[in-house]
């Protein structure tokens, strides 16, 4: 992961790839599920949650990746900078979370070798641990990353555009709903937010940026560009998985609680479904294993010139390496945690507002930001979602049954 090799890519190039990352990093294994559990739950409903998640997407990730860009700092060190210790305690909160998430990421990828060719999930885990950690070793390793989570983003949709091709897609019902629904469910809500754009999901694109040379005010276009194809990729793929849920949904069948994402698959297309399933599950597993494993790391980056840097770069492949390892042998002993997955989703939502605070207390700061006026309609509705997500996030823990 040479730093001189990253900075021949074009801005451009490097905007796409953190786009990608982000958008698959937040379309892992938690993502199916979450998606499908609350389609089978609160069916044509949900696309009210979808709406908000989108529009939250959209605010949270356009104030914290232009934030970073321009500064050139990475958020730990932005914290550190608003209030001394502050970038420690954040690096707790996103490693943690993208720690657990991870396990699940490796289980995921697991469960899809274990649809796909029969071998056991544990096993499959520890395949698809390797590849990962192969994908980061190589050289030139982020270009690899890169073009592995954009190949794979196409399967994901192509596996998708399938299933929506072979149902019968209420698309009045959902859209009825989006717009005005007969219930709404915070729990829902901050869930999906947090697996979409919280914890380590919402600095994964901004620190993709910094990595391939990309900061400073003039590459604010490139930010854009990034944030909100990212958001659309992202938006997309959680748009026709609920379409095609919600066609099973009210078809009048019950997804199984166990497995729901398999479930809208088995349905609408027998066992070639299911094994179309495993394909999006592998997929999934393997771009979100690699987005949590990059943005988490790059959490332990405190440094602030070439000399720390190059030290470093060449722990970084040791910290990548124990990172995937334990995730796998937690899996691989533990088993999927799958109650722990939805409870770090949803706190997750919670580290969001503390996150997007900081960064945009960061972005009022002359010392920080320099001349750069961050503009107010960022600041305002920036705010907005940290009032909002604090209060869905403490109505919905307040919901959880232990």
């Amino acid at each position: 992961m040479k730093e001189k090799q990253m900075k021949k890519q074009s801005p451009l190039n490097v905007a796409m790839g953190a786009a990608f990352m982000m958008a698959m990093a937040a379309v892992g294994p938690g993502f199916l599920t979450q998606t499908a559990n609350f389609t089978g739950k609160m069916g044509a409903n949900f696309g009210f949650a979808i709406l908000i998640c989108i529009v939250v997407d959209v605010i949270v990730q356009l104030n914290i990746w232009r934030i970073i860009v321009v500064s050139g700092k990475r958020a730990q060190v932005l914290a550190n900078e608003v209030l001394p210790g502050l970038g420690y305690l954040l690096t707790v909160l996103i490693v943690i979370g993208g720690f657990f998430f991870n396990i699940g990421n490796i289980g995921g990828a697991g469960l899809g070798l274990n649809v796909l060719f029969g071998i056991s999930p544990e096993n499959g885990a520890l395949i698809a641990a390797t590849v990962a950690i192969i994908i980061f070793l190589v050289k030139d390793a982020m270009r690899v990353v890169d073009r592995s989570v954009q190949f794979l983003a196409i399967i994901k949709v192509a596996i998708l555009i399938y299933i929506l091709a072979v149902t019968t897609v209420p698309y009045q019902a959902a859209v009825t709903h989006a717009f005005m629904p007969t219930h709404v469910d915070f729990y829902a809500i901050v869930t999906i937010v947090g697996g979409t754009v919280g914890g380590y999901i919402s600095f994964s694109g901004g620190h993709r940026l910094l990595e391939g040379g990309v900061q400073g005010k003039d590459k604010i276009k490139y930010v854009n560009a990034g944030a909100l194809t990212g958001i659309g990729v992202a938006s997309t793929i959680r748009v026709m998985l609920f379409l095609a849920g919600l066609a099973v949904v009210l078809a009048g069948h019950t997804l199984d609680p166990t497995n729901p994402a398999a479930s809208i698959f088995k349905v609408a297309a027998g066992q070639f479904g299911y094994k179309f399933f495993g394909l999006l599950l592998l997929a999934a597993g393997m771009t979100s294993t690699l987005g949590s494993t990059f943005t988490s790391i790059s959490f332990l980056d405190y440094t602030d010139n070439q000399g720390a840097k190059k030290k470093y770069l060449r722990l970084r492949s040791w910290l990548i390496v124990a990172f995937i390892v334990c995730s796998t042998v937690i899996f691989y002993f533990v088993g999927n945690p799958a109650k722990i997955l939805v409870l770090v989703g949803a706190l997750n939502g919670l580290i969001l507002p503390i996150a997007l605070a900081i960064l945009l207390i960061a972005a009022t700061k002359k010392k920080i930001m320099g001349s750069y006026r961050h503009p107010r309609w960022l600041l305002y509705t920036g705010w907005f979602v940290v009032v909002f997500m604090a209060y869905a996030g403490v109505r919905a823990i307040l919901t959880i049954q232990f």
